[in-house]
């Protein structure tokens, strides 16, 4: 298997040549680096001027978001099997590229592979070990604030990868279209996860594929921009993704899980930015629609197949989600 590493970076600072350096000390040497630079206007690429050498650099005129960048570093590594994503705020052990070739070269079946993320300075937690989508339309990354050393130490299928540290077959990605550029940043790796899974894939969690993850150092995890994103793509997800007896089954559930948050960001001091994310995310509902189309019409696999994917349960989304 040949395989491409793709690495987008906007303003990493200091953190881009570190993903670098961990990128060159693999004992799986990539066949090939990709940085897409989304208009940094710091220092981030001289600093890492040493690594970027050996790689394959792409600056983009302005910021055009994770998703699209990803995709355009994709296509300009698609002669490669596989693409492993690493974000600039995330540093992989040694054997993090050799843990998910191995994988993959073990499981057809799975199009996506996620790694286990520890906090970076905090490694005694976990920052995630792949995602669960919760059939509201919820998504988490698995074992996020879970102590390390207690999580199973085995393989485990899962909904699918955070982006942030992942590998993924690139025919499958290109057969779906990649991320969605409409998203910008954002639930874009829980809505390709969920595309991959109606075309009948699946997702492996590598416990071997080790990073340390900054998690979320360069656009704020509670940011207004974080917060407006997450929320409005949450939307889009569900709608375009969920099968038609499945929407119904779960409406109510996710019209709850949009009302809370319209309830809860307010004593955050984020109501308008909640209210901006769902207004936005309604009124391109008719072109989000038609994506949905599409997406239902390459469905292969069954409503209750894909619903054994999903985590369940009323209070699931708004507590104790380790699972």
């Amino acid at each position: 298997m040949t395989v491409a590493v793709l690495i987008v970076n906007w303003n990493g600072g200091p953190l881009l040549a570190r993903c670098l350096e961990s990128i060159r000390n693999q004992r799986h040497s990539p066949d090939h680096v990709v940085v897409v630079d989304n208009a940094s206007a710091d220092d981030s690429l001289q600093q890492a001027s040493p690594y970027l050498r050996d790689a394959q650099l792409i600056k983009l005129p302005h910021n055009t978001g994770f998703a699209r960048a990803n995709n355009l570093g994709a296509r300009a590594a698609a002669r490669f099997d596989a693409v492993a994503l690493l974000n600039p705020d995330a540093t992989a052990d040694a054997g993090w590229l050799e843990a998910l070739v191995a994988a993959a070269c073990a499981d057809s079946r799975a199009a996506a592979f996620a790694s286990r993320m520890l906090m970076a300075g905090e490694p005694m937690y976990l920052d995630g070990a792949g995602d669960s989508y919760h059939v509201s339309g919820r998504a988490w990354r698995k074992g996020h604030g879970a102590n390390s050393t207690t999580w199973p130490a085995g393989d485990a299928e899962v909904f699918g990868p955070c982006a942030a540290a992942a590998l993924y077959r690139s025919d499958a990605f290109k057969e779906v279209g990649g991320f969605d550029e409409r998203f910008f940043c954002y639930f874009e790796d829980v809505d390709l996860a969920f595309r991959l899974r109606l075309r009948g894939y699946t997702c492996r969690y590598v416990h071997a594929a080790l990073v340390h993850h900054v998690g979320s150092a360069l656009s704020g995890r509670r940011s207004d921009f974080a917060v407006y994103h997450a929320e409005r793509n949450a939307v889009w997800t569900f709608v375009k993704n969920m099968p038609s007896p499945l929407v119904w089954m779960y409406l109510p559930q996710h019209l709850a899980l949009n009302a809370a948050a319209l309830l809860f960001y307010p004593w955050r001091g984020q109501g308008r930015t909640v209210l901006a994310a769902k207004i936005d995310a309604v009124r391109a509902l008719p072109a989000v629609l038609r994506q949905r189309s599409e997406v239902q019409r390459g469905r292969r696999v069954t409503p209750s197949a894909l619903r054994r994917s999903l985590a369940r349960g009323l209070l699931a989304p708004y507590v104790g989600r380790y699972r």
